[in-house]
């Protein structure tokens, strides 16, 4: 059944992705992000990975929209005519990537593979020790915020920096126009 599931929303993904290539209202493309990064956060729900699929709906679904929104205040809201240049490069430089990443991937054990490295000598220390060294009784919330806090420091942090810098590039020249009609 979670086959089922997985190929409905990668079929959805599909759709929001080449809606989101055709379209050029900035308004519509924002929001069909969005809908992309929600769609995400379901598949790697039902992939069980529920830790990147809160992320990405907090990130992505959530955060970026706004930001977005944000940044649209700011422009136009119609891309300009004209502005697109040959898609050869771009479209070349993402067949090579994702034949790079298909290439990387094909020593990787099968997901849920039990004989696979990280079930067989992390997993089983992981669940041996949490209790001893860390005395939090869910091994999820241990590995997260403990074994993987500077991690999940770094990535809050990473996350916080981008924000804050998109805020500061879109207040920058907001305010230089305030001084100039202050200043006529």
């Amino acid at each position: 059944m979670s086959f089922i599931l997985e190929v409905f929303l990668l079929a959805f993904l599909t759709v929001a992705a080449l809606a989101i290539l055709r379209m050029r209202d900035l308004f519509a493309i924002t929001m069909l992000f969005s809908l992309f990064s929600l769609l995400s956060a379901g598949l790697f729900t039902v992939m069980d990975a529920a830790d990147v699929a809160f992320t990405e709906a907090a990130v992505g679904a959530g955060i970026s929209t706004i930001l977005m929104l944000v940044t649209l205040t700011q422009s136009a809201r119609e891309e300009k005519p004209g502005f697109h240049r040959s898609p050869v490069l771009p479209l070349v430089v993402v067949w090579i990537t994702g034949g790079a990443l298909l290439y990387g991937t094909r020593d990787l054990p099968t997901r849920g593979d039990p004989a696979a490295p990280v079930h067989t000598h992390v997993a089983p220390r992981y669940l041996e020790a949490t209790d001893e060294e860390i005395g939090i009784p869910n091994v999820v919330t241990a590995v997260l915020a403990s074994y993987r806090g500077y991690d999940t420091l770094g990535e809050t942090t990473v996350i916080l920096t981008a924000g804050i810098g998109v805020l500061a590039l879109l207040g920058i020249p907001h305010r230089r126009r305030r001084k100039q009609d202050d200043e006529e």
